[in-house]
């Protein structure tokens, strides 16, 4: 008897040893997220000018004949012609009823996207917290947002011909912009704050940039063009901005997962840091190259978003704490639990409130969520740190 009372209180006890490792706030945060993220989908992909009930709508996702069929899984995720060369399928597709084809084809991609787009910029805003120990800072604070939208700009404008390109070149134009911040703020090496100013001075430069450009531009539909890519919209999105978005999303959020634990050391402050035998410099230029490919890969497919990176992180941080392995993990949920939600507000905005058509640019929803909250934060902000 006395044994299996022992053994009884051992295997107690190791439960308990065990349960003692889950972070129940980070798991708690996680299926909240997770929550928000399927009703907002699940209203995401309800309405529209076909009519369906929500009911019909789950049903359409959740189709067997869609989701037990590779061909139609991979010619959603590779695109066609890539699905046939995989599995040297040569006959035609399945037929499927209408809903799941509208559902599909038309609106999930919209929300894949809308995840993809808060998942990277929710965790870029919390790399670059860390990496300039500034709580204000976001996924755009080193120019990010500036030289894609310039770019973005110039390629409508000028360059009209380039145009199916322009998810390249939005990219493309984030990382020249933080490659000049970096170069800007050198003296030496780099501070947080003089990244910061650098970060400033830039977005300034070229936004004014931007807005000449404006001037020159010779239709209102490309200056629409240009304002839906400026202020972030994910309207007529489909499974090629999925396919463009989602392999530099897995590179980033796994390397930001493997670099934790070198943010957590970076926020104690460099002396600390390089006294534990890291090289700042090295691994801070590394990790901001982390965090812009992140926002990139958002630039690329959905324009610019903001205050993502700036409200997420720290809804995570009060949340779950500062340790950037907790962090990350909750702004990969967060993230597009944000964004997805703040697209249905998007899309349903002018329906409800007008009655009209037409839908919101996602970036409005945010910036009108973001800027308050930007203004607590600055209010609440005490120090910025030493140049």
């Amino acid at each position: 008897m006395a044994g299996d009372v022992a053994s009884n209180t051992g295997r107690e006890a190791g439960e308990s040893a065990r349960l003692a490792w889950i972070d129940w706030s980070l798991v708690s945060l996680c299926l909240a997220s997770l929550a928000i993220t399927v009703v907002a989908g699940l209203a995401q992909v309800s309405f529209g000018s076909y009519s369906m009930s929500v009911a019909e709508a789950w049903q359409s996702v959740v189709d067997p004949a869609v989701l037990l069929d590779p061909r139609w899984l991979l010619n959603f995720l590779l695109g066609e012609e890539l699905m046939r060369t995989v599995l040297g399928f040569q006959g035609e597709l399945p037929d499927l009823p209408t809903t799941t084809l509208i559902v599909w084809n038309i609106r999930l991609p919209r929300v894949f996207v809308a995840m993809i787009v808060g998942m990277n910029l929710a965790v870029s805003g919390a790399i670059f917290q860390a990496v300039t120990r500034n709580e204000l800072a976001s996924p755009f604070i080193l120019g990010v947002s500036s030289g894609a939208g310039l770019l973005i700009l110039l390629t409508l404008v000028v360059f009209p011909v380039l145009a199916a390109a322009l998810p390249l070149i939005a990219a493309l134009g984030g990382m020249g912009a933080f490659v000049l911040v970096y170069a800007i703020a050198w003296k030496g090496g780099t501070s947080p704050v003089r990244l910061v100013l650098a970060g400033v001075i830039v977005g300034t430069v070229f936004q004014s940039m931007q807005t000449g450009l404006f001037f020159f531009a010779d239709s209102i539909g490309v200056v629409q063009s240009a304002i839906a890519w400026t202020t972030g919209s994910l309207t007529g999105t489909d499974w090629e901005q999925v396919r463009t978005a989602l392999p530099w999303t897995i590179v980033a959020m796994g390397l930001a997962l493997v670099g934790a634990r070198q943010l957590n050391v970076l926020l104690l402050g460099e002396r600390t840091a390089s006294s534990l035998g890291m090289n700042v410099e090295r691994m801070r230029f590394a990790l901001s190259v982390v965090g812009v490919l992140a926002a990139a890969a958002s630039i690329a497919v959905a324009g610019i978003v903001g205050f993502v990176g700036l409200i997420v992180p720290h809804v995570v941080r009060n949340v779950v704490g500062s340790d950037y392995k907790r962090l990350v993990v909750g702004c990969l949920f967060a993230g597009p639990a944000l964004l997805v939600a703040a697209d249905v507000g998007a899309r349903l905005a002018i329906p409800v409130f007008t009655g009209g058509s037409g839908q919101m640019p996602v970036g409005i929803v945010t910036g009108l969520i973001g800027g308050p909250y930007f203004l607590y934060l600055m209010r609440r902000q005490e120090q910025l740190g030493e140049i």
